[in-house]
């Protein structure tokens, strides 16, 4: 009886379960911490779920010789709420994309043309480094401070793959330096003098 009463409340619970094919990014409304609200079903199209955005090189004339191209909730609205996304990186030689994280979700590398040095480092300070070659991946568990750098002399072109639609970004430099932060105190947490913070936060267009 008690095994009878159990099924029957399953099949209760799961007959009455919110069932939904997808939730596709309304992007006229500003995205809350669980998402995107859903666009009604009535007004989505195909062009949700395609993207073409990812076919051509981002603009690599800048100070850090790199471009990365998205494709999170915001550009390809179908990927809202499923836990996914993907971005295309463009390195030029001499290119970097500096120290930074990904507070909403981990990364997953595949360079597709050139060679990439990519690392990571743990929350114990233990350091991870490889140089990656066309058809090579990498995984960067999230959070945690990583880095790419073009290792050849031609142009370097990688996906990442990410375990979120938005998986957010921290740049290190830009975190500590392009801010209104007291340069007091950036010295007094970074242990560099005055001078340096002071270049730094002219650089890249922090006050303080």
């Amino acid at each position: 009886m008690i095994h009878i009463l159990l099924l029957l409340s399953l099949f209760t619970f799961t007959t009455h379960a919110a069932v939904q094919d997808f939730c596709v990014a309304d992007v006229k409304f500003p995205e809350s911490p669980a998402g995107y609200a859903c666009k009604p079903a009535t007004v989505v199209t195909v062009d949700d779920f395609v993207s073409t955005g990812l076919r051509a090189s981002g603009n690599l004339s800048n100070i850090i010789k790199a471009a990365v191209t998205p494709a999170f909730a915001a550009q390809l609205p179908g990927v809202n709420g499923l836990g996914i996304s993907i971005a295309r990186l463009d390195l030029a030689p001499g290119g970097v994309v500096p120290m930074h994280t990904h507070p909403g979700g981990s990364e997953l590398l595949l360079v597709t043309q050139g060679f990439i040095k990519a690392g990571f480092i743990s929350s114990a300070n233990t350091v991870y480094v490889k140089t990656l070659q066309k058809g090579d991946l990498m995984v960067f568990p999230q959070g945690l401070l990583h880095f790419q750098v073009n290792a050849g002399g031609v142009t370097a072109v990688a996906f990442a793959s990410f375990s979120s639609a938005t998986p957010g970004l921290q740049i290190l430099d830009f975190a500590l330096f392009a801010n209104d932060l007291p340069s007091s105190l950036v010295e007094a947490t970074t242990f560099l003098d005055d001078a340096t913070v002071k270049k730094l936060k002219a650089v890249l267009g922090g006050t303080g």
